[in-house]
């Protein structure tokens, strides 16, 4: 009998990490051996925050919550087509996460396309947990930039490097 050790990549902007993220790598954790939390550079979404601002707040975010030290996951940048990469570090499995129906057509048409581009990695899809479908990193800066709490929504380092970008830009 052979023992393979799965490996899946939960690709994303990450802009910022917020709990919801979280979540989705605590559980996927429990789906793969060792999971690959790559950060898209992702230049046309405009990010708030440089590709090594969020994979510093991505590793500090797995320290704070206790995710890092129990689980094998690591952090990297990626720039690629995403089943280019995926092949790249050994990965056969891509983990997203969905929060609403909203979100499904567009990771079906995506999982489609990437099994059309390379059937030999699977999609899986995790359902966002009652505690966090609602989050999106989208509102937790929006919120922020109103100077409304974002504290239950990402760990304290990020809350920080928030308040501090927030704080530029209201000077």
């Amino acid at each position: 009998m052979t023992v393979s050790n799965h490996v899946g990549v939960y690709p994303g902007t990450f802009d910022p990490v917020t709990t919801g993220h979280l979540d989705i790598i605590r559980r996927a954790t429990r789906v793969v051996d060792h999971l690959i939390v790559a950060v898209a550079v992702n230049a046309g979404k405009g990010p708030m925050f440089s590709l090594e601002e969020r994979v510093e707040m991505l590793r500090e975010s797995l320290d704070e919550s206790g995710i890092g030290a129990r689980n094998s996951v690591e952090v990297m940048p990626f720039g690629s087509l995403l089943v280019h990469y995926a092949k790249e570090v050994g990965a056969s499995v891509i983990v997203r996460g969905l929060r609403a129906v909203s979100d499904f057509e567009y990771e079906f048409q995506m999982a489609g396309m990437n099994a059309r581009l390379d059937n030999s990695i699977e999609t899986v899809f995790l359902m966002a947990s009652e505690r966090s479908h609602f989050i999106s990193s989208r509102f937790v800066k929006e919120i922020g930039r109103l100077d409304g709490d974002i504290s239950p929504f990402v760990t304290p380092s990020v809350h920080q490097r928030l308040l501090n970008r927030f704080g530029e830009s209201h000077e």
